[in-house]
């Protein structure tokens, strides 16, 4: 059985920083290209950032390019964030999600977590 398990949410002052994890199992973690998205109240889920397989390519929405890192530990099946300069407009769930494709459509999507909510307070 697939599992994807985002941990490090929480509460955190405009400025500040968090690091989200999603730890898999299940798959093969390695061959998955590895999403986060975000999904604030009565909007759409978003990509945040993909990451590709090994060797690994990277892609940002405009709205966190600069403050926001996406990287994997294929030893680990882990996936991270590390999200800095948070501003308010960032608060949401955060939810990784794996695909065959490397790709930013949420459809195309095979696998997702249940999503760590992330506040970020003026």
């Amino acid at each position: 059985q697939v599992q994807l398990a985002e941990s490090g949410g929480g509460t955190v002052e405009a400025g500040g920083s968090l690091r989200l994890s999603c730890a898999t199992s299940g798959l093969t973690f390695s061959t998955y290209n590895m999403g986060w998205f975000r999904q604030a109240p009565g909007k759409e889920r978003r990509l945040v950032a993909v990451i590709g397989r090994n060797p690994p390519n990277t892609y940002y929405a405009d709205s966190v390019k600069g403050r926001f890192t996406i990287s994997r530990d294929n030893a680990e099946n882990t996936v991270y964030l590390q999200m800095n300069s948070l501003k308010p407009d960032d608060t949401a769930v955060y939810y990784c999600a794996a695909s065959q494709w490397l790709v930013q459509d949420k459809d195309l999507y095979d696998y997702w977590g249940q999503g760590t909510q992330v506040t970020v307070s003026s």
